[in-house]
């Protein structure tokens, strides 16, 4: 199909690039990519791909807009507040070209669906900030044969690779042990609003490169950017025979929800209300039994302010340690809102804490109900 007088426009300065040209051009027009997950990963990723006229892009997020996610999620305005995600990053990259196809899928990618929304695209551009999430879409790319280019951040730093079928490494490869991806979430340790402006871009330019096939994608490499010192880092991955899923003797054939994640906590993670802490607390300090209280903060978080006899123990140091000698006194993992507590519980336990428990609601819900006086930074 010839390009219209509109296109030929739009796209010039695509077209004076040898290695993109009318042929290229057209290759991105046919090309179907999904942004899974509308934050601040996927947000610059679409504008980007919806601006160089990749002619379907899928958007999948199940979530509504809210006020913290406009200090970095360039997609949305504080008039979208409370609407889908998915519907408004429809509204905005079609208003930004109205040339591309662009599918709203407002659901989380869950394995009872994955397949079914994957099986439409050429390419996948994972944008998403849990965990589990990130490990499904993996396994679903690998087992359905899509390319999929990942990105993660955190603070003042980020990551991104490429998969490729049959060409290099995947996520479990890099990562074969939850333990090892687990950081926390950028409601739980913040993140500089324009880190994942840069990391969205380099996922945008990699699905680019891909679909034109020029360049030297990230296949077997690690990406990193560290804002703070302005550098970019290279690291080699290779392919893991072991793997589970992309390896020499798979054993995941079809994606699945991960059941005991660090991020939903084991069935054994007992869950502590304030009070009810405050209460094993004072049954300690006249003579009862000891608690041991791991608050799994950042260093600086837990400098600001923390529990009297509480041990700093960084989310990312949990998985280093081997928890099965820990005596038989009950261990209670503490953070900002509970979140990175019940991944440190998840993962100590599969380290062989016996009984490990989290504080319900984080030090936030402390400071609510039992101690007014304490602050959460």
């Amino acid at each position: 199909m010839e390009f219209s007088d509109s296109e030929l426009e739009r796209y010039s300065r695509h077209l004076l690039l040898r290695e993109v040209g009318r042929a290229g051009q057209e290759r991105l027009r046919a090309a179907r990519v999904l942004v899974a997950g509308a934050g601040g990963l996927g947000s610059p990723a679409a504008l980007y791909l919806a601006a160089s006229g990749v002619g379907t892009i899928g958007i999948a997020d199940g979530d509504a807009v809210e006020l913290s996610n406009l200090q970095r999620q360039i997609l949305f305005s504080s008039a979208d507040l409370a609407r889908p995600k998915a519907q408004v990053a429809r509204e905005r990259l079609q208003a930004l070209n109205p040339q591309v196809a662009v599918v709203a899928h407002p659901l989380e990618l869950r394995a009872a669906n994955v397949a079914e929304v994957l099986a439409g695209y050429d390419l996948v551009v994972d944008g998403t900030d849990r965990l589990g999430s990130r490990y499904l879409i993996n396994d679903a790319c690998v087992i359905l044969g899509k390319p999929l280019v990942s990105a993660a951040i955190h603070r003042f730093e980020g990551q991104a690779m490429t998969y490729v079928p049959g060409r290099g490494p995947c996520y479990r490869c890099l990562f074969p042990d939850a333990a090892m991806a687990s950081v926390a979430s950028c409601a739980e340790a913040g993140v500089l609003g324009v880190l994942p402006g840069v990391l969205g871009a380099i996922q945008a330019t990699e699905a680019i490169k891909l679909i034109l096939g020029q360049g030297e994608p990230l296949i077997g490499r690690l990406l990193t950017y560290d804002a703070l010192e302005m550098r970019f880092q290279e690291f080699p991955v290779t392919r893991r025979t072991d793997c589970p899923v992309c390896g020499d003797a798979p054993t995941i054939s079809v994606p699945s929800d991960p059941a005991g994640t660090a991020e939903e906590g084991p069935a054994s993670l007992r869950r502590l209300a304030p009070r009810e802490l405050a209460a094993l607390l004072d049954s300690a300090a006249r003579g009862g039994a000891a608690i041991r209280l791991v608050d799994v903060r950042e260093p600086a978080e837990f400098a600001a302010g923390h529990l009297p006899g509480a041990t700093s123990v960084p989310l990312a140091e949990i998985g280093r340690r081997d928890w099965s000698s820990a005596d038989q006194q009950l261990t209670v993992f503490l953070c900002r809102s509970g979140a990175r507590s019940v991944r440190a519980g998840a993962i100590a336990a599969q380290r062989g804490l016996h009984g490990p428990a989290h504080l319900e609601g984080g030090l936030l819900a402390w400071a609510a109900s039992v101690d007014p006086d304490f602050r959460v930074t």
